[in-house]
């Protein structure tokens, strides 16, 4: 018999963490391995139907409707779609001549005085490298004691299984310092600051990250099996929906006709948004703003690392807009991945007459994924662009909402390993999330946005919170939901609510 939350605090035991009084049920906790049951078992293929072997297949009728309440004026988003695919075609071409030049980079030293030409670029790119965020020894020892991890637990889940690539391990000590690393909590705090809102009733606070517990990679050279395409993470089709990225009105300037307007960072938005209606094995619930994650090897382009697509704003608006214009004419033959001028051209581009369900490589429950065939005018066999080589202790950022891809086959000679760590801002859901996610950790459970299962609970040598008390700060334990938050140092109305919430759900 499954006991209910409530029987399940009545007949449990207080968690207790060091130093500080007992989490009860008057702690508003969840038990995760409830949260757990939600999900079933897998790996990280279940995020992406491209890895799953999910088919293509029509979207329920029920979303040309979505889109249907997205049409405003049909004359001005036209318009719109006409100056975006002109604008497109001339970044593209900066893209081409330039590579991964446009991509910043910042020394972590230096990240309390950035200049101005990094301040531009990362606003514009929507990506950045903090470098030595990790001393270079430090974060290279990770990897090897992470294998002795697996190597003490030879049951650990990974893709693919018969050749591991991303390893389902949350809760490795290398893992927790990294993330609760006094440099790590900087680095995110500054990222983030990047973001801001204009409303000071928001409840949201980019100075005090939260951690996300997510997957680590030790690619192998020859894989081709961890061969993610182009893809946005954060849910797929929620972006168009009313109940979704709808909540907070996120994209409202893009369909109305006013990319122009768009501002990719504006945080007070995203603060309702849903991004994970439908629960896939895998899907984001979680408001990050900034993915990334911090490396433990030597990697260069073509050896199992990342690409991303640095035309932030340009490559959002068209997105979202794709689906509702189609071609008058089709391409010749678009086997080569490289289309004419005229079946490129903006004339040659109209808006549906009768509404479609197609919101092109969205499917619910998984990521969204992109292709050149449904977006021919991202020219993403060009737009795409590796980052720069990175040495361990690096650490790689990019905007929640930028196209990433990984390497189709690591053509190095050394591992490419890294331990993915996102900067997530304290709001009410994610403060929610950090809560249970924490009870998970207690338990050795796999987070409740990633496959269930028993996870790490019966692994040897897994850490507990008393070894993360050990081994980090203040701001580290805080990030963890270890630590109170303090509620005197919000600066607006929004960040000191967001404060004395943290320090309600989380039982302080």
């Amino acid at each position: 018999m499954m006991l209910t939350r409530t029987a399940l605090r009545a007949h449990s035991a207080p968690i207790c963490f060091t130093n500080r009084r007992c989490l009860s049920g008057s702690a508003r906790l969840f038990v995760a391995s409830e949260a757990a049951a939600t999900r079933k078992e897998g790996d990280i293929s279940s995020v992406f139907r491209s890895l799953s072997g999910g088919k293509d297949e029509a979207l329920p009728p029920r979303f040309a409707d979505v889109k249907k309440k997205l049409l405003g004026s049909k004359d001005q988003l036209q318009a719109s779609w006409v100056r975006l695919l002109e604008r497109l075609a001339e970044e593209n071409e900066i893209i081409r001549a330039a590579g991964n030049k446009v991509i910043p980079e910042i020394n972590f030293a230096d990240i309390g005085s950035p200049s101005a030409e990094f301040d531009e670029a990362i606003r514009r790119r929507g990506v950045a490298i903090v470098r030595q965020v990790v001393p270079e020894a430090e974060a290279r020892a990770y990897k090897d004691e992470i294998e002795e991890y697996v190597r003490l637990n030879p049951w650990t889940k990974a893709f693919p299984p018969h050749d591991p690539q991303v390893y389902e391990l949350y809760w490795s000590r290398p893992q927790l310092r990294a993330r609760a690393h006094p440099n790590m909590i900087a680095t995110q705090r500054f990222l983030m600051q990047y973001w801001h809102t204009n409303n000071p009733e928001a409840e949201i606070s980019t100075k005090d990250p939260v951690t996300y517990a997510d997957r680590l990679r030790i690619r192998q050279p020859g894989d081709a099996g961890f061969a993610l395409g182009p893809h946005v993470d954060g849910g797929s089709v929620e972006r168009w929906e009313e109940n979704g990225y709808g909540q907070g009105h996120v994209y409202d300037k893009i369909f109305e006709g006013k990319w122009e307007e768009f501002d990719s960072w504006e945080a007070g938005t995203r603060i309702n948004a849903v991004s994970d209606l439908y629960h896939g094995a895998g899907s984001c619930s979680m408001l990050r703003l900034f993915q990334g994650w911090l490396s433990m090897s030597k990697t260069a382009p073509k050896e199992g690392t990342l690409l991303v697509n640095p035309l932030l704003s340009l490559s959002t608006a068209y997105m979202l807009l794709r689906p509702f214009f189609i071609p008058r004419s089709q391409p010749i033959s678009d086997t080569a991945g490289e289309f004419s001028k005229e079946f490129l051209s903006p004339q040659n581009w109209v808006l549906e007459d009768d509404v479609s369900s197609n919101l092109q490589g969205a499917f619910p429950g998984h990521s969204q994924e992109l292709n050149n065939i449904l977006h021919p005018h991202l020219d993403l066999q060009h737009s795409m662009v590796h980052v720069p080589n990175i040495t361990p202790g690096d650490y790689v950022a990019w905007h929640c909402d930028t196209i990433h891809a990984v390497d189709k086959q690591h053509q190095g000679k050394t591992d490419s390993s890294v331990i993915y760590i996102p900067a997530c801002p304290a709001t009410r859901s994610n403060l929610d999330y950090l809560s249970k996610q924490r009870d998970a950790f207690v338990q050795g459970l796999p987070p409740q946005d990633f496959p269930g299962g028993k996870g790490e609970s019966e692994h040897t040598g897994r850490p507990t919170p008393s070894y993360l008390e050990k081994h980090a700060e203040t701001d580290g334990l805080r990030a963890f939901g270890l630590r109170p938050f303090d509620t005197a140092s919000g600066e607006t109305a929004g960040e000191k609510r967001i404060g004395q919430y943290a320090n309600e759900v989380l039982g302080y």
